[in-house]
């Protein structure tokens, strides 16, 4: 018997998502591009993932189970595992737009230099609540300029050819939380990249998600992160220090108060809402009473919007 082969491996890892993952893979299954197969794994959850994974019939999803590696060994194994040559990335907590697959796979198909594309997304809330719209870097000679200074692509946001990760070695393991950034140089080495001008994903902050305020880490792992960003990678020691760290910081109190930090300021520079930016602020303080950025972005709540917007632009000027 032969086995038909997607046009398109939609890839999922998860842990512990019971929360979200029912809207997720309703996302997916919706989608007006119908030639994919959904193959998820699950990297060890304990929670009810597993049950409501198994709850939906359609044949086009594909169950994985493993023990607890983390998000770049699941991303690796799923690769090996799956049938098509085009892969979408995607999380658990997040969103797809009904016409997501079928936008950038005809992309990629009209366009053979690419090797990889991105989307603008929406950010909402835990509850679902509209917080603000990224605006990406669109051009691949903007992202090859930025590649190793900021991170290109939201990561569940993109479409790649999945011959062009596998020659770049796949994920590696011990970039934690940085996985993706540290994998985009490699792939754009083989081709070009871009990000469409329209938003195909909506992307769900909450506090357990792996997306918190890095400020919140310390200085050390960010030393280690740009390190391994600037060489392309990074040592197994070097791994399992940053595990050590996330470890230390796996706390309901990091967790809570860096999500509202985040909040906070994403209601001053990317969506000027004062009233909601100062009650996250006051949240965040809640969790970290002498945060001296969470009083200057209070501060700042009190200011024009013109004045926030000219200071977030001297900021991005630093930065870029």
């Amino acid at each position: 018997m032969i086995e038909i082969k997607p046009a398109i491996t939609v890839l999922m890892p998860v842990y512990n998502a019971a929360q979200y993952i029912g809207d997720a893979i309703q996302s997916v299954l919706q989608q007006s591009f119908a030639d994919f197969e959904l193959l998820i794994i699950n990297d060890g959850s304990i929670d009810e993932t597993e049950k409501i994974i198994r709850s939906f019939p359609d044949k086009r999803i594909i169950l994985i189970n493993q023990t607890n590696q983390g998000v770049a060994a699941a991303l690796n194994n799923g690769l090996q595992i799956a049938k098509a040559d085009y892969i979408a990335r995607f999380d658990a907590d997040d969103i797809c737009i009904r016409e997501r697959l079928k936008t950038q796979y005809e992309f990629l198909q009209n366009h053979p230099e690419y090797v990889i594309v991105g989307t603008d997304v929406d950010y909402l809330d835990m509850n679902d609540e509209f917080v603000f719209s990224y605006t990406s870097t669109y051009t691949n000679e903007k992202i090859q300029q930025q590649k190793f200074i900021t991170c290109p692509f939201i990561h569940s946001s993109v479409l790649f050819r999945k011959e062009a990760v596998i020659k770049a070695g796949g994920y590696n393991i011990h970039a934690h939380t940085f996985e993706d950034h540290l994998l985009w140089p490699k792939i754009l080495s083989q081709g070009k990249g871009c990000n469409l001008a329209e938003i195909l994903l909506r992307v769900r902050l909450n506090p357990n998600s792996i997306t918190i305020d890095e400020r919140w880490r310390n200085n050390r792992f960010h030393s280690i992160k740009k390190q391994a960003i600037l060489k392309g990678d990074i040592t197994e020691a070097e791994g399992e220090e940053l595990t050590a760290i996330l470890k230390k910081q796996d706390t309901q109190k990091i967790k809570e108060g860096s999500y509202y930090a985040l909040l906070s300021k994403k209601y001053l520079w990317n969506n000027y809402q004062p009233k909601k930016a100062r009650f996250n602020i006051k949240k965040t303080l809640s969790f970290k009473p002498m945060d001296i950025n969470s009083y200057a972005l209070l501060i700042l709540s009190y200011m024009p919007n013109q004045v926030i917007q000219k200071i977030y632009d001297w900021k991005r000027r630093l930065i870029n």
